[in-house]
């Protein structure tokens, strides 16, 4: 299935009347950027974006997080020393680049073979550590 990059001005509809755009819906669904799965996505995005690979759009269950254009295979991983939720210290920071079985969506499957599946891996870290002006769009 190929997937159509959108705009969020697309409109939400119901019997022929809208009732909301998909900007609103993302808004709404993907501004906790603190959290673990959406800050790691936006680390996957400002890499994909540095390596001039974030054409088209992210595909979900790839085995690997991208495909340069020159044909590299990046996984890129993402900690922070806060998080969304309450903590009583800041999360330690680990990066685990251990062998696994990758999906393959082509496929729906795992595969039975144990390897690394990227040749460069990214390692991003979110260091700030007061929540007060934590801000995950703040890159420097």
């Amino acid at each position: 299935m190929s997937v159509n990059r959108r705009s969020g001005s697309e409109p939400i509809h119901a019997n022929g009347k809208t009732v909301g755009v998909l900007a609103d819906f993302w808004s709404w669904a993907w501004s906790d950027l603190a959290n673990n799965t959406k800050r790691g996505i936006l680390a996957e995005y400002l890499v994909a974006t540095a390596l001039n690979a974030a054409t088209g759009t992210r595909t979900e269950w790839e085995s690997v997080d991208i495909h340069t254009p020159e044909g590299w295979r990046v996984e890129v991983k993402s900690a922070a020393y806060l998080q969304s939720w309450a903590q009583s210290k800041p999360s330690n920071i680990k990066f685990r680049i251990a062998p696994a079985s990758g999906w393959e969506h082509q496929t729906g499957r795992a595969s039975p073979q144990v390897r690394r599946r990227s040749e460069i891996y990214v390692f991003c870290l979110l260091h700030h550590q007061d929540k007060e002006t934590l801000d995950p769009l703040d890159l420097d």
